[in-house]
């Protein structure tokens, strides 16, 4: 399974940017998905995440700012960020909870990460 994040970049405090992260490979299921982050310096924390069922859950810090949002038939999770602050600035890693097949039989239920994008809020 590989998760490939994307939409990062650089963006003056008060903008926008949407992060978009796609799951390949052999998927049975997906159950939540979330984005994270991690600044320099610090721990990697919760941004957002939501079940498959589209539940969604947010850090105090981005709720009424960022939106959280799901394609299911394309294993695809998306981060809306409205108004954005210096504070935002991070790494963003999205995560999955994927189930897969196995060859010789049964499921495989893993926690799996995109290789991280750059989200900088500077004027």
């Amino acid at each position: 399974v590989q998760l490939q994040a994307s939409g990062g970049g650089l963006v003056q405090p008060g903008g926008s940017l949407r992060l978009s992260c796609a799951a390949s490979g052999s998927i049975v299921s997906i159950a939540t998905m979330g984005w994270y982050r991690q600044a320099p310096g610090k721990q990697r924390d919760l941004v957002a995440s939501i079940t498959n069922g589209g539940s969604t859950n947010y850090a105090d810090s981005v709720k009424g700012r960022f939106t959280i949002s799901r394609d299911n038939a394309k294993n695809t999770v998306y981060l809306q960020m409205n108004s954005l602050k210096p504070e935002d600035t991070a790494v963003y890693y999205c995560n999955a909870i994927v189930t897969t097949a196995q060859a010789m039989g049964g499921m495989y239920v893993g926690s799996y990460w995109g290789q991280g994008t750059l989200v900088t809020v500077s004027s």
